[in-house]
């Protein structure tokens, strides 16, 4: 953790309403949102006191250098996020009937390849195997061969393949769909430079929005986490014919911690008082935003101006996975407990408006069988909150 313990003062360039943590204004009571009832919303993440971690699967993004490699000058406009807006949302040029044949396409060619999606290539490796094994049993003893299960091992072999054949090339070549039909919308979006959150049915201050970690099961059984940010007063924002809540929604691999981490960066993100979050997808614009653009000019990010660019560009799929295992291994060792919520200074009832966290952050879901102990974060006061805001990516301890 950083011993700068001063927030960043923002250079000029934004608007009134960008969002400062140190600056939250008088908030309205949180009235009781009955449109979360029924749903398992396991805790809810505090506001402010960072620890400048980045989950990984920003920190070390797969696909961001293909994209950058590929749009080339247009990156700024045509990437989910620059130094402006996080964007939640595609604009695509394309009419229904490609939507509806894509939505096909990628369902046989997932489902039925021999790798990826469909379960691996064990998945195909069994199916063969299972066909073979049914043969051989009825061939054994039989005077006629059952020329019916050749043709069952042939046809199985040239659905599977052919749908291997056709992930081979969407995976190879769907990036070239993405600058011709695929734009991230800047109405749908959090916008750091406002401090507003645009949506299609108006623009909220961020602060106004919640951070929950909900866990679904699934048709098996299977108990997953996912981060949504959900707006403190339906009141206000009811989506239109729908009894619905206004939420987004990140879904994250790995683990809790890994929410955590996510919330972390978007705070960051969003907050002008800190640089932009050091992540790959941002590099190429933190010359354009004013904060960062002071932070680095200053030398506090220690880092070259095209780091990540560099380290994508010179090193192997091999050494790109070690860093990621070891950054994962870094989240997951991070404490992110027992840290006070920022937003109690602001809305009145807030401490009272949701159960508290659990007690081990780290270990909490990795037992979905066992009922984790929530216990209350500590207390907001106003020292804290001046002391406690954390320099951008600081290594935690």
């Amino acid at each position: 953790m950083s011993s700068h313990k001063e927030p960043l003062t923002p250079a000029d360039g934004y608007a009134e309403t960008a969002y400062r943590a140190d600056a939250l204004p008088e908030q309205s009571y949180a009235p009781q949102n009955e449109m979360l009832r029924g749903r398992i919303l396991e805790t809810r993440l505090p506001w402010g006191n960072y620890l400048g971690v980045n989950p990984t699967n920003n920190q070390y993004s797969e696909i961001w250098f293909k994209e950058y490699q590929y749009i080339g000058d247009d990156y700024h406009d045509y990437t989910m996020i620059n130094e402006s807006r996080w964007s939640q949302r595609v604009d695509e040029d394309v009419n229904d009937l490609y939507r509806i044949a894509r939505f096909f396409f990628v369902i046989f060619s997932h489902l039925f390849s021999f790798v990826g999606g469909g379960g691996g290539i064990l998945t195909g490796v069994a199916i063969i195997t299972a066909v073979l094994g049914s043969l051989a049993s009825l061939v054994y003893g039989n005077s006629e061969f059952p020329w019916g299960f050749i043709k069952l091992i042939f046809w199985v072999a040239t659905i599977c393949g052919i749908a291997t054949l056709l992930r081979y090339f969407w995976e190879k070549h769907s990036i070239k769909f993405y600058k011709r039909n695929r734009n991230w919308s800047n109405d749908y979006a959090l916008c750091r430079h406002t401090g507003m959150v645009k949506t299609d049915i108006g623009n909220f201050p961020f602060y106004e929005f919640d951070a929950y970690i909900e866990m679904r099961v699934g048709t098996q059984g299977s108990q997953f986490h996912s981060l949504k940010l959900i707006h403190r007063y339906p009141h206000r924002s009811r989506l239109p014919h729908s009894e619905s809540s206004l939420e987004f929604d990140f879904t994250v691999g790995g683990s809790i911690a890994q929410l955590y981490a996510t919330w972390d960066m978007l705070q960051r993100y969003m907050d002008v008082s800190q640089p932009l979050p050091d992540i790959p997808q941002v590099e190429p614009f933190r010359h354009l935003d004013p904060t960062t653009k002071a932070y680095d000019e200053a030398g506090k990010r220690g880092r070259p101006a095209t780091y990540w660019r560099d380290l994508y560009t010179h090193s192997s799929e091999e050494e790109l996975k070690a860093l990621r295992e070891a950054h994962r291994a870094e989240v997951d060792a991070t404490h992110w407990g027992g840290r006070p919520d920022l937003m109690e200074l602001s809305v009145p009832n807030y401490r009272e408006t949701r159960k508290g966290e659990p007690e081990d952050v780290n270990d909490f879901g990795r037992f979905p069988w066992k009922a984790g102990k929530f216990v209350d974060r500590p207390e907001t006061t106003p020292s804290e909150d001046s002391q406690d805001q954390q320099q951008n990516d600081a290594p935690p301890r």
